[in-house]
């Protein structure tokens, strides 16, 4: 979302995050903005400082619960001092009038840090077996329904029980890969639905499990 009314500087932008693939929704009033934000969710927002309402609605935002911490917020604006720059919160920004080449080498810094974002929290659909164990005392097969860089969803025949700590071992499906992972389980239901979040994965591991769940991302 870009927050602005200034479209001499707007047309660049989705110029350029068009190249990017990446969609942009312009709103030129502040308070509409913050509804919007209430109600769905964006990748990056860029604020123009000097449009009218900006200061209040980029103070506000370091206290909505509805913009999560992770969006990259890139901020513009005409000349100004640094330590006015670093009190938006700001993580990106650039001044006016924009020059492409810095649009391009802030913008794209914005879209890493989305596509990191997006690949975090990406949650593959599945159906292949997993196996749990708790220390030598119990070993249970059930099926892995989800899978992301933090843990997995799972189904099984029985409700499990919270252990402190629990065994994790699948293969990753078109692979000759397996993951063997400790984790702990953060939720249960009755019907055997579990997340279980990994706590203790090898760094060799963990990196192979990033690589593969980015290709079934980039591949939808």
């Amino acid at each position: 979302m870009v927050v602005s009314r200034d479209f001499q500087e707007v047309s660049v932008l989705e110029c350029i995050l068009g190249g990017l693939q990446i969609d942009v929704d312009v709103e030129t009033q502040p308070e509409r903005a913050q509804s919007k934000l209430a109600k769905s969710k964006v990748d990056a927002l860029i604020v123009d400082c000097d449009l009218t309402g900006s200061d209040r609605f980029l103070r506000n935002l370091q206290h909505d619960s509805h913009f999560p911490v992770n969006t990259p917020l890139v901020v513009m604006s005409g000349p100004r001092e640094r330590h006015e720059i670093d009190a938006t919160g700001a993580l990106l920004s650039f001044e006016k009038p924009i020059s492409v080449e810095q649009a391009v080498r802030t913008l794209s810094a914005a879209r890493n840090l989305i596509l990191d974002g997006r690949l975090r929290y990406h949650r593959q659909a599945l159906g292949v077996p997993v196996a749990l164990s708790c220390g030598t005392r119990k070993r249970l097969q059930a099926e892995l329904v989800n899978l992301s860089q933090g843990g997995i969803g799972i189904h099984a025949e029985k409700e499990l029980e919270p252990e402190k700590a629990i065994q994790v071992s699948f293969k990753l499906p078109g692979t000759r890969y397996t993951v063997k992972a400790q984790g702990e389980i953060a939720w249960t239901d009755r019907d055997g639905n579990a997340g279980i979040r990994f706590v203790d994965i090898p760094t060799r591991v963990q990196k192979g499990l990033q690589i593969w769940l980015a290709q079934q991302y980039f591949a939808q």
